[in-house]
């Protein structure tokens, strides 16, 4: 238990275009006067997180760190649900999750996509010295459990 951080509040829910959701900075402003510690990143919206500068840069993960640490957060995760969610999709339901990937990617160019987008969110996370990376583990099998 001495790993957990928090209390801790995901993000991905917040996301608006109106100030103060629209950015991390203000986004860590607000769930910090609401005594919040950790926030848990969701890793495909550019307003919370660059994956890709974070799979490849100590520093902009420093620099990360370092922003939230002005309002008393850290990282608690890098959340990559949506890149799980579309790594294996059972052909009936890849129209319904076209939302949650570059627009024209279809079969194995999506299941590259989504593949290359975990292993950046694993390469940012061990930056960030954060121990785990949640997910969703794809949508193969809900033919069998949803209508």
């Amino acid at each position: 238990m001495g790993r957990i951080k928090g209390p801790a509040i995901f993000l991905a829910q917040f996301l608006r275009e109106e100030e103060p959701f629209n950015t991390l900075s203000g986004l860590a402003k607000w769930v910090a006067d609401l005594g919040y510690k950790a926030v848990q990143i969701p890793t495909w919206d550019r307003r919370t997180i660059d994956l890709e500068k974070a799979a490849e840069s100590q520093t902009y993960c420093d620099e990360y760190k370092g922003l939230l640490g002005q309002f008393g957060l850290e990282v608690s995760e890098l959340g990559a649900h949506l890149q799980g969610q579309v790594l294996a999709i059972h052909p009936a339901y890849e129209m319904m999750f076209e939302a949650f990937h570059p627009k024209g990617l279809r079969g194995q160019a999506r299941t590259r996509w989504a593949t290359d987008q975990l292993e950046k969110a694993v390469c940012a996370s061990a930056r960030l010295g954060t121990r785990t990376v949640p997910v969703l583990s794809g949508g193969f099998a809900w033919h069998m459990a949803y209508p």
